[in-house]
């Protein structure tokens, strides 16, 4: 019975979660169990992805990443895949009728990753995190909304801004590591081997002002998924405040996180908020 074989590949999704995003599975855990598996189906397409392109150094990645869209491909229009992860994904795209073209957009992105190491335009890498973040965001709209259009384009902006922000505390959390191991500059006009303080600052205004645009959204989430995707915001958002008080040449040098006990603390207070309709 396929039944057998989706719980299986659901319970892949689920492992791949939790070994690469502990913060990330926690705020799932934050959801409704109606929708909690959809989302870790989502993340781990997302992931896979992301792995190919990022880590896989010692293999051709092209080639990898080219046998990974020629099983979406079929995993989307057969409904069926011997890949778990593909698997899993199909079943929630269907369950939720995500569109292909958001789909393809973050597969361009990801591609893009294989040949491009710098982006000097606004409009770059405005297509770039379209694609690898807000359609993501999008991805998971569908299935917080279940079906309602009219609340899915109404919550859509939103829930693309607080994807673009959650990208881009990433890049800057991350910059050590995508400048010095993979050559990457995803920040237009910024020099980043010599990143100064008044640079630092512009790139975290940006990224203050699409996590306004995305908690209007959050506050405007169903029931079922305001509270997870809230202790993700607030994660992120205390990402950001260590990145802001982190002087640029320590960024440059470290991989800023924030320590476990803090995690807690940080549960906590969106529980409270949450109990008290703060959100």
């Amino acid at each position: 019975m396929k039944s057998i074989f989706d719980h299986v590949s659901f319970d892949c999704s689920v492992k791949v979660t939790k070994a690469y995003s502990t913060s990330f599975s926690t705020a799932v855990k934050m959801l409704a169990p109606t929708i909690r598996q959809d989302i870790y189906n989502i993340y781990g397409f997302v992931r896979f992805a992301d792995e190919i392109v990022d880590t896989f150094h010692e293999y051709d990645k092209e080639v990898l990443f080219s046998q990974f869209e020629n099983d979406l491909a079929l995993a989307l229009s057969q409904k069926i895949s011997l890949n778990p992860i593909l698997n899993s994904f199909q079943h929630t795209v269907h369950k939720y009728n995500i569109p292909n073209e958001l789909i393809a957009a973050f597969m361009k992105s990801m591609k893009l990753d294989l040949v491009k190491t710098k982006y000097t335009t606004v409009e770059e890498y405005n297509e770039y995190i379209y694609g690898s973040a807000d359609v993501v965001g999008l991805m998971c709209l569908k299935v917080f909304v279940n079906g309602d259009v009219a609340k899915y384009e109404a919550l859509k902006n939103s829930a693309m801004r607080l994807g673009s922000a959650f990208q881009k505390v990433n890049f800057l959390r991350d910059l050590k590591a995508d400048f010095e191991d993979l050559s990457r500059t995803y920040f237009p006009n910024t020099d980043l081997s010599c990143l100064d303080e008044a640079s630092k600052q512009q790139i975290i205004a940006e990224i203050q002002a699409d996590f306004d645009a995305g908690f209007e959204g959050i506050q405007k989430l169903p029931i079922e998924a305001k509270f997870g995707v809230y202790t993700a915001y607030i994660y992120y958002k205390k990402l950001l405040s260590k990145l802001n008080k982190t002087p640029s040449l320590e960024i440059k040098n470290t991989r800023i996180r924030v320590p476990d006990h803090q995690k807690v603390g940080l549960l906590a207070k969106c529980y409270l908020n949450y109990k008290l309709n703060i959100i």
